[in-house]
């Protein structure tokens, strides 16, 4: 019995299978995209569509067009007394005001007042006005924010910048001094100059001393005088001699 299961169940020699599955491996690709001609990339670049920008609408953006800055009267007012504080006044230096209080403040203008030293305050937008139409435009990028006005009718930068040591809220940011802008190195190197008045003293000392000179020699002795002269007219007569003498020789 075991014997007929097992000679049923084995497969006899030389029996194939009814179905066998085949496993196939993945086609070559042989196919592939041929490179466009360079005339012909050329040529597409050349004719591609390029759509147009779409524009921003009217409100998106800020007119370019400058409004005209309307003047009221006390705009016009206040611009008539800067002219008179330009026209008056030799030293006009523009500090930065950082947020000093109003004791501060006083303090400093009692110490700049004792060296003749005013302290004036302007709206930047009528200074802005006033500069735009002045020969005094290139101060104008220095108006921006908080700032104060230091005039006097004479240049005093020495005294002012030793006023501006004792107050650390207040930045010196330039100045026009005799028509002329400084920056605040150009304030500083002015400040080490001498003063006029030691200037004036200085010449008037030179000038003395030049002609004090002239009369003592002038006052001396006739006969003196004379012996300069002789001895001065037979130096001129040996450099002749001595002249023409190279001059034969040649």
């Amino acid at each position: 019995m075991a014997a007929t299961l097992c000679a049923k169940l084995l497969p006899k020699q030389g029996w194939l299978p009814l179905s066998v599955s085949v496993r196939h491996g993945s086609k070559a690709v042989t196919r592939h995209k041929r490179p466009q001609h360079i005339l012909k990339q050329k040529l597409l670049a050349v004719t591609e569509y390029i759509p147009p920008k779409r524009d921003a609408p009217p409100d998106a953006y800020p007119s370019k067009i400058k409004r005209e800055e309307e003047c009221t009267g006390l705009m016009l007012l206040i611009k008539e007394d800067l002219k008179k504080v330009f026209q008056d006044h030799k030293m006009i230096a523009v500090v930065q005001n950082n947020n000093s209080n109003a004791e501060d403040m006083l303090t400093l203008r009692h110490r700049l007042h004792k060296h003749s030293i005013s302290v004036k305050f302007f709206p930047n937008q009528v200074m802005r006005l006033f500069l735009s139409d002045s020969v005094y435009s290139s101060m104008a990028p220095l108006f921006i924010g908080p700032t104060v006005l230091f005039v006097s009718k004479e240049p005093k930068v020495r005294e002012m910048l030793s006023t501006l040591r004792a107050s650390p809220h207040m930045t010196l940011l330039g100045a026009c001094i005799d028509n002329t802008l400084l920056s605040v190195q150009g304030v500083v190197s002015y400040s080490k100059l001498p003063s006029m008045t030691v200037v004036q003293g200085e010449l008037v000392s030179g000038l003395t001393m030049l002609t004090s000179h002239t009369v003592s020699v002038l006052q001396r002795h006739p006969g003196h005088l004379s012996a300069l002269l002789q001895q001065y007219v037979k130096q001129q007569s040996a450099e002749d001699a001595s002249e023409a003498k190279t001059e034969s020789a040649t």
